[in-house]
């Protein structure tokens, strides 16, 4: 692999980063920028590298919250143990529908979803919904605020929302977060269930590349991943770290509006040039 094909994979590590936390969808924004900087590999491998360079971004939660995550920890009591294993129990509750719908509808959507139009279109809509959730929760008090008031039900029916992350632009954060506040969560509560929802789902999702990509990698394949992986991780722990402190002081309407801007210059681009978008 050539210099510039090495930095192609630390920018697109990089916007992973970046993308998988804040609610602006990370498979979109790699989507559009394959179209204007294309890396040079087979459809195949960057079909699967889109996916799984999400797993080093899972790992940053994985590292931020181990403790508060670990059940088998001698630093947590009794009562702190069993409210960590209902907190697994809530995340694998919510992981049921993706999971599922993911792996029966995984060759449709690549086929006929992951265009510009459907980009655009998901960008611009879940954007208008977040400023609309927002202006509505100026009046509302948030019902839940920690995840012992998480009801296996509301664990559930966020994971219902979580489905629509299916369709690219839409932001697998984005679509949980706004589930989960439309349900009564408190911000941080909803981000941090986003969070941890998405190490199985993340997980599951990259196991299902690798074994449809067949495991057959050369070796600058492999470094490629690699690279994209450490970068995702690394620009993670920054941005996890942004993001919880950012919402405890504002709202998500910043990320409706930045939605909807992104949302009508791809637009315009497809339309000044035909062809360059997918």
């Amino acid at each position: 692999m050539s210099f510039i094909e090495w930095i192609r994979v630390v920018f697109y590590g990089i916007v992973e980063g970046i993308t998988e936390w804040l609610p602006v969808s990370s498979t979109g924004h790699l989507i559009l920028f394959e179209s204007f900087w294309p890396m040079q590999v087979s459809d195949d491998f960057l079909r699967m590298f889109r996916v799984v360079i999400q797993l080093g971004a899972i790992l940053a939660v994985c590292v931020l919250y181990f403790d508060r995550l670990n059940p088998f920890s001698k630093k947590h009591s009794g009562s702190q143990k069993q409210e960590i294993w209902q907190i697994w129990v809530k995340v694998i509750i919510g992981c049921i529908p993706a999971g599922v719908l993911g792996i029966l509808l995984d060759d449709f959507l690549d086929a006929h979803f992951y265009k510009w139009q459907v980009v655009a279109a998901t960008l611009i809509l879940y954007g208008i919904a977040f400023i609309l959730l927002e202006i509505r929760n100026r009046s509302v008090r948030p019902k839940i605020r920690s995840f012992r008031q998480m009801s296996y039900g509301t664990a559930f029916a966020i994971g219902l929302f979580q489905v629509l992350s299916l369709i690219p632009g839409t932001s697998r954060s984005g679509a949980t977060i706004l589930g989960a506040m439309l349900l009564g969560t408190s911000r941080t509560i909803a981000a941090e269930y986003s969070f941890f929802m998405a190490i199985p789902v993340m997980f599951g999702a990259s196991f299902l590349k690798l074994v449809k990509y067949g495991l057959s990698f050369t070796a600058p394949e492999i470094l490629c991943l690699l690279t994209g992986m450490v970068v995702a991780f690394v620009v993670s722990l920054i941005v996890i770290r942004f993001l919880m402190d950012f919402i405890k002081r504002y709202s998500f309407q910043i990320f409706g509006y930045y939605r909807i801007i992104l949302g009508i210059l791809v637009i315009i681009v497809a339309l000044v040039s035909p062809g360059l978008l997918p």
